[in-house]
């Protein structure tokens, strides 16, 4: 009867122990997401399955906004998850196009960082019109310079995405790691899973 008990109490113990490994890997070295919408065609599909890099912007101190062990801080074409900020229940990817004390603007698509035009070789366009800048910011914008430790983030489908064009800057406390391997992909309409994106680093 000592030997059954001692038995499943080392199964407990294993199981207890495994669930906190877990917990505490995705709470602070990696993450999985799956990529919802289509605001980051080409790059990233819809249906595609992400590791994110939760500890390489720093490690959060639970319950607090504070970061220790900061490797470095987000830099102009890392792809961040982040907490939506008008909503910071959902989280939403894009690309970091600005960081702070950066000026940015668009003109007519074309998106100028500190006045010299931006290599995007990500970036596409889908709709050939260009909307006037004031109201609607999606094709004129700014300039505009980055606050500290905020930065200006954008879907690489860009006549597709709502972005900080439409809600502003995020806020480095409100990220929670950068993109870093592609591991599964599925598409739905087909029903089939896209062999040839699995394991590719993202860039």
């Amino acid at each position: 009867m000592k030997n059954k008990k001692k038995i499943i109490w080392e199964y407990v113990e294993a199981i207890v122990t495994a669930l906190v490994l877990a917990l505490l890997i995705r709470a602070y070295v990696v993450q999985a997401f799956k990529i919802p919408s289509g605001s980051m065609i080409p790059t990233l599909l819809i249906g595609d399955h992400i590791l994110v890099n939760r500890f390489i912007y720093g490690t959060k101190i639970p319950f607090s906004d504070k970061r220790i062990l900061k490797f470095k801080k987000p830099e102009k074409g890392d792809i961040i998850v982040f907490k939506y900020p008008e909503d910071p229940s959902r989280d939403f990817i894009k690309r970091v196009v600005a960081v702070e004390g950066d000026v940015i603007e668009s003109r007519n698509k074309k998106i100028y960082v500190n006045s010299k035009p931006a290599s995007e070789p990500y970036a596409q366009h889908t709709d050939n019109s260009v909307r006037p800048g004031g109201i609607e910011p999606r094709d004129n914008f700014g300039p505009l310079i980055v606050p500290r430790d905020k930065f200006f983030v954008m879907g690489d489908n860009r006549d597709q995405s709502y972005d900080s064009r439409y809600w502003g800057y995020v806020d480095i406390k409100d990220i929670k790691g950068k993109s870093l391997i592609l591991y599964w992909s599925w598409n739905s309409q087909n029903h089939w899973v896209r062999f040839n994106r699995i394991g590719r680093l993202i860039k």
